[in-house]
């Protein structure tokens, strides 16, 4: 059965004000304003086209007769000494944000709901399956309001199947907290006024001309009159708080697919104990990961601090990892730079998107060569993804690189350039593709093939010697051709489709002094007539050097 609490902050901007004196201000004037403030009523007012009306009210306004929306003229009839502020709902959305996030901790379902309204703010938590770790419901309620309450917000609270019938309750419920059995919520709902189901004031008003003025009225009364009279709006606030499921929350950020929290009796501000923290939390969900034979990629720390912020640190890996070691210390360069504020009260950590991590057949060590490597002396990659996750995490996701491979015979694009947490792995839709063999071709190439003066026979024989940056090499040996054709089949090319439009035939040569290059004739001889066939210039086919030989 869905679950879901409506947090309702019904004097949300006043408390925001206020709430800043309590946690320090550097500016002595403001102190002293927000001082009184908590003292007398206080106001914060937008301009409309009839002058300044009330926006938001403190409890000590409200007791007075102010109320929103209220002409601040009448508000000074009222109360002439009445404290006046301009509104900020930037401001106001920035910290209803935040505080959302920090209600993370009950449940990672959390979305913040109307900063500027005249009725307050409030926030969504889902809590489906959440309240046993927390005593129940009630204790889940408790200690949110109470925890609200700690942060300087007057604050009330209550839990439904709907996310409509939360709000309705919470609002005109008796109570700070609020809770609509499991079932219950067509009983518990039918004695509030319509205005629980969250209707303008113009809806309410007409309802009650006809007599309509609690919920229990419209159960019964057919829709196409109630749709013709009032509009479609009615009918879908009363299925919306009726109906589970009918309206989702939608949380405030993604829903992390692998999560573990820690709550802890008494706030902690020590570096060693956070790290203790953390450690233990990573064991808990590498154990979770690998009863799922799945690895994390990218794995969120939170802090939820005691007054009522959130921190966080991210870190990346190059392959799916279980490793709670390794996690440890990555985080351990990044965990020294978050603020603990006053201390925090709970941690979690969370993993985005889980990949698969199934074990693997390792490779025969080469007692030969120094290291893990594979039976021809390369790296395994496993052996050096730790490195490459730190370098990741220090330096940052773009300044740590490797090469993959791309589905093209034209040497300068069989590879690019991806960072190295690179979630898919691939550069394009054309990775992973088989190329030669590492031995036929030179480790590195030039970024652009240089031009060549070379003497072969004609029409595709190797050369005989050549010239290369003014210094002439005579050929003793070369191995080839080995003939690329171009990529006909590309029909949209991200380089020059005019230096591809040649064929080309490399050759593997050596000089008379060891010295071994690798180069290619581009273009082909065209038998008598002396033309060659693929050269689109017209001209007689071109020699370039294309990289050398360790």
């Amino acid at each position: 059965m869905k679950r879901v609490i409506s947090l309702w902050l019904p004097r949300f901007a006043t408390d925001r004000l206020t709430k800043n004196w309590r946690r320090g201000s550097n500016r002595s004037h403001t102190c002293r304003n927000q001082r009184k403030w908590q003292v007398k009523p206080f106001v914060t007012t937008v301009v409309t086209q009839g002058g300044l009306r009330i926006a938001g009210v403190n409890l000590h306004a409200q007791q007075a007769g102010i109320m929103p929306a209220m002409a601040l003229a009448d508000a000074r009839a009222l109360v002439p000494d009445i404290d006046a502020t301009a509104a900020d709902p930037a401001g106001d959305a920035k910290t209803l944000a935040g505080l959302a996030a920090w209600c993370g901790q009950y449940t990672p379902w959390t979305s913040p709901e109307g900063a500027d309204g005249p009725i307050g703010a409030g926030v969504w938590l889902d809590v489906t399956g959440c309240a046993h770790l927390f005593g129940g419901e009630q204790g889940l309620l408790e200690d949110l309001v109470g925890r609200v309450e700690s942060l300087g917000f007057d604050a009330r609270a209550g839990i439904a199947d709907t996310p409509g019938a939360a709000w309705g309750i919470t609002r005109f419920g008796k109570g700070r907290t609020q809770i609509i059995a499991p079932g219950a919520t067509r009983d518990a709902l039918g004695d509030l006024p319509v205005a629980a189901l969250r209707l303008p004031a113009s809806i309410t008003d007409g309802l009650d001309g006809l007599g309509l003025r609690r919920v229990r009225d419209l159960y019964d009364l057919p829709r196409g009159p109630l749709a013709a009279r009032f509009g479609a709006r009615v009918a879908d606030r009363l299925d919306a708080a009726l109906n589970p499921g009918s309206e989702p929350v939608s949380p405030l950020v993604a829903v992390p697919e692998c999560r573990e929290q820690m709550a802890f009796a008494e706030p902690i501000g020590l570096l060693e104990d956070i790290e203790r923290g953390l450690a233990a939390l990573l064991v808990d969900l590498c154990l979770r990961m690998d009863r799922q034979s799945v690895g994390a990629r990218r794995v969120d720390f939170i802090l939820y601090r005691v007054d009522g912020g959130v921190s966080r640190a991210r870190i990346g890996t190059s392959r799916p990892t279980r490793d709670a070691h390794h996690l440890a210390r990555l985080f351990a360069e990044q965990i020294v730079d978050l603020d603990l504020g006053l201390g925090v009260e709970a941690m979690a950590v969370s993993v985005p998107n889980l990949e698969p991590l199934v074990p693997e057949q390792m490779a025969l060590a080469d007692r030969t060569q120094p290291g893990q490597r594979d039976n021809q002396g390369i790296p395994d990659p496993a052996s050096i993804a730790p490195l490459v996750d730190r370098l990741i995490n220090r330096l940052g996701s773009r300044s740590v690189m490797h090469l993959a491979q791309r589905q093209s015979h034209i040497p300068e694009h069989a590879a690019a350039e991806i960072p190295a947490a690179d979630d898919t792995g691939k550069s394009d839709a054309w990775a992973d593709a088989s190329v030669p063999g590492r031995g036929s071709r030179p480790l590195r190439l030039f970024p652009r093939p240089q031009s060549i003066q070379a003497v072969a026979p004609v029409p595709d024989g190797p050369p005989a010697l050549f010239r290369w940056r003014r210094v002439l090499h005579r050929v003793a040996r070369a191995e080839g051709p080995e003939r690329i054709a171009p990529e006909w089949w590309r029909t949209s090319l991200p380089w020059d489709s005019r230096w591809e439009a040649a064929t080309r035939d490399y050759y593997r040569v050596e000089d008379d002094e060891g010295r071994r290059f690798w180069l290619y004739r581009k273009g082909l001889y065209s038998g008598p007539d002396g033309q060659p066939l693929d050269v689109g210039d017209g001209q007689q086919p071109t020699w370039f050097i294309h990289g050398q030989f360790a």
